[in-house]
């Protein structure tokens, strides 16, 4: 019969191969610790026991009150919490690295992800952050979320528009993924490109917000309160979200992911962006960088076009 560790050899450790010998760890532990007269008064034999010596040898006999004693009602469980503790820290830095696709593969990380990042210093998180600025920050978040909410909606139906085309049309080709593959590549590579040739940072963050103030300020918005500001602020919300850069990210999710997770995830990315607009918007925008949010929003498109590509095969 294979010794168990010599079948384990050239093999690299896992967490299942952990958590089988971690019950061992608590009963071996100990013994490092006790004296070594306590191993040699169990049995244990002694290699120097016959052969001559012309040194005296010290006793090996433990020393009445030594102190070790008390000592053990509280170091045998501190190993065992110690050992324990060490397994577990070894299965979790080994989860990564199994669970890393499948977070990326999630359809509610890719939207919330996207779509919280796309809207950093958009011209509706300006609008949002100007509004609330100067009406009530409850009822903004109101209008400009709901605005949100229901362009998600209608961007996911849309989606699945794409998803639902008989195969007979499409020769049995996957449109819907081709697609949102082909959508992520377009705006990661545009946003990469937009953030590289960036001269002054923060030049379009700016351009943005005097976008936004001019909306505002035509709109004649400012003044109002009650349901006449929430169904402005998503009439405005609404006008500027048609056609954004999160809008085709969402119809790109949801062609080919879950649409309910889609859904959920672009919502919660979108009511977080909108969150900090509302709450201190005007603050934020100072220490927003227009290129590294274009660097990570290019990264994070090409990296799902990946693993949508990835998931076809």
């Amino acid at each position: 019969m294979t010794a168990p560790f010599a079948r384990c050899r050239g093999k690299k450790p896992t967490a299942l191969s952990m958590v089988s010998f971690a019950p061992l760890l608590p009963a071996l532990l100990p013994l490092a610790f006790q004296h070594p007269g306590a191993l040699l008064q169990r049995g244990a034999p002694s290699r120097c026991a016959s052969s001559p010596s012309r040194v005296p040898q010290p006793s090996l006999q433990q020393p009445p009150n030594s102190g070790d004693a008390p000592l053990l009602p509280w170091v045998r469980p501190a190993l065992v919490g110690a050992s324990a503790a060490a397994v577990v820290a070894g299965g979790a830095l080994m989860l990564p690295g199994v669970a890393h696709a499948s977070i990326l593969d999630s359809a509610f990380v890719q939207s919330t992800s996207l779509i919280f990042i796309s809207e950093l210093g958009d011209k509706t998180f300006f609008i949002a952050a100007l509004l609330a600025a100067r009406a009530s920050k409850l009822l903004t978040f109101a209008g400009c979320a709901g605005a949100l909410a229901l362009m998600t909606v209608v961007s996911v139906l849309i989606g699945q528009i794409f998803h639902q085309v008989p195969a007979g049309l499409t020769r049995g080709l996957p449109l819907d993924d081709y697609v949102a593959i082909a959508s992520f590549v377009f705006f990661g590579i545009k946003a990469i490109l937009d953030a590289a040739q960036i001269e002054e940072d923060g030049a379009g963050i700016a351009e943005e917000s005097e976008e936004a103030e001019e909306t505002l300020e035509q709109s004649g918005l400012y003044g109002k309160s009650g349901w006449p500001l929430v169904l402005e602020a998503c009439t405005l919300t609404i006008a500027a979200e048609v056609g954004d850069r999160s809008q085709i990210a969402t119809i790109a999710l949801a062609a080919a992911q879950n649409p309910y997770l889609v859904a959920f995830g672009a919502i919660a990315g979108h009511c977080a962006a909108t969150g900090m607009a509302v709450l201190g918007g005007s603050f934020i925008s100072k220490y927003l960088s227009e290129r590294v949010i274009g660097f990570v929003g290019g990264g994070l498109f090409l990296v799902f076009a990946l693993t949508t590509a990835v998931g076809l095969f």
